[in-house]
């Protein structure tokens, strides 16, 4: 949620601003509007209530003197009926001035490249080699699907179409590369959490996903609880509505969780694969701090990230993402692409951004600062990694002509010793007549 006391005092730098992400010189106007109304509504209810205390003053000397009040009696109820009718139209349009507030996006950090297209993203580096094959590099779905340990039709058939059963090894594999981001990000000083999977409203709200990006989600138990989209929510939602103890901050949190997306909108869009599921794990980094730290803790975000790509030995590069491009809640989002050779092309396992106090405001999560004055703190999050799109990654880049997967050294001890998926071993049960 953006400060309206600040559109308020410099509406044409938000007008600006907020043209690069799409929105209309006509909708900061009309908050504005509705927030000039509001402070015009509240001064005459302001007004009316100190003439409802005159009125009632009157009442009290009139019976004290023995005189009529009924004048004064009348002026009350009267300046009461007003005051209410003035009451449901401050209610009215602070419904409507909130949700036209919930609606605008975060202001993009200065530097960010402006496009309301992802076209124009502006790449920062570039890591790892490109591996150069000697022989046709298969897509991860297919590696997959011989060895036997990825199992889409079987899905397909149990829940429908984005769903995937992993198996033996496959499952392994999954497990181990979790668990080795975990480790990875403790050791960079976050805190593991095993948060909830399913969230309120408010919740959904608070970080953002909410009342703007309903489609894109799993709703149970009517239209309040959700299948969360991202471990995004609950960790950010942690502190909501607290004052978090300075000396406390920055806060480094981490959880692993299942993701839920509907993909509204994403028909066509990777069909095949791990790419773009319905349901898949993702390791989630989220990090609560003092304003003046925010950018500084972007930087070591993103690096925490690409540390797990440079120990798998997977290429990657970074890129800012436009002001078109990035999530709503941030101000400038990097994101981590992975190099997939069977598609030539970078795809996105990792996006980091700093939402400055925009999450905070809709959650009203605060610190005290030296003055004691409380100041909203800034969150950041980042996804550390997308688990299933980092297997993707690994059964491409480290494929073998005969349909073998080799395993990335810094796995091989969480996978018990295992170097090298095979025919043979990917799955036990059934290769019990291979023994």
């Amino acid at each position: 949620m953006l400060d309206i006391k600040k559109i308020r005092q410099e509406p044409d730098f938000y007008k600006q601003k907020l043209a690069t992400r799409g929105v209309k010189a006509a909708e900061i106007d009309e908050v504005i509007a509705l927030d000039k109304k509001r402070r015009e509504l509240l001064q005459q209810t302001e007004t009316m209530k100190a003439q409802r205390n005159e009125a009632s003053k009157k009442i009290g000397e009139a019976k004290r003197n023995g005189e009529s009040a009924d004048a004064a009696i009348k002026e009350t109820r009267e300046l009461g009926d007003k005051i209410k009718k003035l009451d449901g139209e401050v209610e009215a349009n602070d419904a409507l001035l909130h949700d036209k507030m919930a609606h605008l996006p975060n202001i993009p950090h200065d530097g960010v490249p402006v496009s309301l297209t992802e076209e124009g993203a502006v790449e920062l580096r570039k890591v790892g080699s490109i591996r150069q094959f000697d022989f046709e590099p298969k897509h991860h779905w297919d590696i997959g699907e011989k060895l036997g340990i990825l199992d889409f039709d079987r899905a397909a058939k149990v829940s429908g179409a984005r769903f995937v059963y992993y198996l033996g090894l496959g499952a392994q594999l999954e497990r181990a590369v979790y668990n080795f981001m975990l480790d990875e990000h403790m050791a960079d000083g976050y805190t593991e959490v095993i948060p909830p999977y399913i969230v309120n409203a408010a919740s959904m709200y608070g970080t953002g996903q909410f009342p703007k990006f309903k489609a894109g989600v799993y709703q149970v138990n009517g239209e309040d609880m959700t299948l969360i989209p991202t471990a995004e929510v609950p960790l950010t939602n942690y502190y909501r509505g607290e004052v978090i103890p300075a000396d406390e901050l920055p806060v480094y949190v981490t959880a692993l969780t299942p993701s839920f997306r509907s993909e509204a909108g994403a028909a066509g869009r990777d069909t095949r694969g791990l790419i773009r599921m319905h349901q898949f794990n993702k390791v989630e980094m989220v990090k609560y701090t003092k304003p003046e730290d925010s950018w500084d803790e972007l930087e070591k975000m993103t690096a925490n990230a690409e540390n797990i790509l440079k120990k798998l030995g997977l290429p990657y590069h970074v890129i800012t993402l436009t002001t078109g491009d990035m999530s709503f809640t941030a101000s400038e989002t990097h994101d981590l692409e992975l190099w997939m050779p069977a598609q030539n092309k970078y795809r996105e396992v990792s996006s980091c951004s700093n939402c400055l106090d925009f999450q905070a405001r809709r959650m009203h999560t605060q610190y005290r600062d030296e003055n004691g004055k409380l100041q909203y703190v800034h969150t950041l999050n980042g996804s550390g990694l997308a688990v299933g799109r980092t297997v993707a990654a690994i059964l491409e880049n480290y494929q073998n002509a005969d349909g073998s997967v080799t395993i990335p050294e810094v796995l091989v001890p969480y996978m018990h010793g295992v170097t090298k998926i095979t025919k043979e071993n990917a799955v036990p049960f059934r290769n019990k007549g291979n023994k």
